[in-house]
């Protein structure tokens, strides 16, 4: 029987679909699911959605509700971890802040100067995490789906022996989408996708086993609504010739080309049929609007009667754990350190690629070399996390200053000196929640 552990349960319906994914597995249906969170409320509506999931599929799991986090990871197996440090009402200056100095975010959650501020107030937590598990469970995986993942990942393995990796559905999620421009099933298309996390390129898409990338060039290029629907992410693949995982939403910050001027965001950032369009702090909106809206929304979830859907869906952490716990081997695409696996990117750094997962734990494949083009992009986001994870570890200030004046949206904007007083401007508002930083940027 596995013990799987769900710290920050309180995201409610990643929560929800994770449970119903693991419960789909024969060697994972009497698990005992053990949901963590601080927040008493959220805790309780994901421990009765559980119960629910239990009860339709008539599985033998068990699920038990706890606020004490090393009370949940005693014994665990796997954990998951999908956490935010810091409630919305104190993620909103990441965005606000800078958006005062002229760097107009859309998300504000991976990259740039937000992704950079969540993840310091972030690390401090997982590394609370891994030392608990270290104690308590020295043998558990750890499957990250809080960002930014990859300066999170990188701080987690760099001071942990847990086997951690990170979880995004970018990578499927943008495959099934390719396979749908050119018409193609998804269980048709093999691809190999690598670099960072938000960033890493489909060095190869075959349909059939030919190239499918000249239909994808053709689809982007003919088809005004396929081309609209990721506008972005087509420029980006049109000029740099391979495909981005990420949204556009997300692309539009990690680099120079779209967010620097109101007349590029118009022309760029404001079509899509995406589910994240590029407009200002689109996240923040929408997780502003959660927070006044998520207890009618779930009420109305338990208070539906129809027969709930059951069925697996394509999130990665069910099949890792059943792997994990002696299951068949499973091939996913991972957050894991750099060695050597991509010779082109820092040794160390964390990066994503594909990954088996069995009973040994994470298996990272080599990838070899990225095209030059895709390399000095993702350089220069390894550069900013590997001074922002430092800037984390030793409390360093003038580390986070010097990470953000080569945080691409940033510099595509603001003087060195606009930086900097912006970056001190952030740190005395996150101050309360940065207490490893006892001065500001010299």
């Amino acid at each position: 029987m596995a013990k799987i552990v769900f710290i920050g349960a309180g995201s409610f319906g990643f929560t929800r679909s994770l449970i119903r994914d693991i419960l789909t597995f024969p060697l994972l249906e009497n698990s005992t699911l053990t949901l963590m969170d601080i927040d008493p409320e959220r805790l309780d509506f994901a421990k009765r959605a559980a119960e629910r999931i239990i009860a339709e599929g008539h599985y033998p799991a068990k699920v038990v509700a706890t606020l004490n986090r090393r009370e949940a990871l005693k014994g665990a197996d796997a954990v998951l971890v999908t956490i935010l440090a810091g409630a919305v009402d104190i993620w909103r200056h990441d965005i606000e802040i800078p958006k005062k100095y002229g760097v107009d975010m859309n998300v504000g959650d991976t990259r740039s100067v937000a992704g950079v501020f969540r993840a310091l107030r972030t690390i401090p937590v997982m590394l609370g995490i891994c030392r608990d598990m270290e104690e308590l469970c020295p043998n558990a995986i750890l499957l990250n789906y809080t960002n930014p993942m990859a300066m999170l990942c990188r701080a987690m393995q760099r001071t942990s022996k847990i086997k951690v990796t990170g979880l995004c559905h970018s990578v499927q999620g943008t495959a099934e989408m390719l396979a749908r421009w050119i018409g193609a099933k998804n269980e048709e298309v093999v691809y190999t996708a690598a670099g960072i996390n938000h960033q890493a390129w489909y060095l190869r898409f075959d349909w059939k086993g030919k190239d499918a990338y000249p239909l994808i060039h053709q689809a982007v290029t003919r088809n005004k609504k396929v081309y609209e629907e990721e506008v972005v992410r087509n420029e980006m693949f049109l000029h740099l010739g391979y495909y981005v995982t990420e949204s556009s939403g997300h692309n539009s910050e990690y680099n120079w080309w779209f967010r620097k001027r109101p007349d590029l965001i118009k022309k760029y950032c404001l079509r899509g049929t995406s589910w994240n369009p590029g407009e200002h702090a689109f996240i923040l909106k929408h997780y502003l609007r959660q927070e006044r809206t998520w207890k009618r929304e779930t009420a109305k979830w338990f208070a539906d009667k129809k027969a709930l859907d059951l069925k697996r869906g394509h999130e990665y952490a069910a099949s890792i754990i059943n792997a994990y716990m002696g299951g068949n081997p499973f091939e996913f695409n991972g957050n894991v350190p750099n060695t050597g696996l991509i010779p082109n990117l820092p040794q160390q750094a964390c990066v994503e690629v594909p990954v088996i997962a069995n009973r040994k734990g994470f298996n990272p494949l080599h990838v070899g070399p990225l095209p030059p083009q895709c390399a000095a992009m993702n350089n220069v986001s390894v550069s900013v996390e590997e001074m922002a994870v430092e800037a984390a570890l030793t409390g360093d200030p003038t580390l986070v200053f010097h990470s953000i004046c080569f945080d691409p949206l940033s510099a595509a904007v603001l003087s060195l000196a606009e930086i900097r007083k912006m970056t001190n401007e952030m740190l005395a508002k996150n101050r309360k929640y940065l207490p490893q930083f006892k001065k500001l940027a010299a």
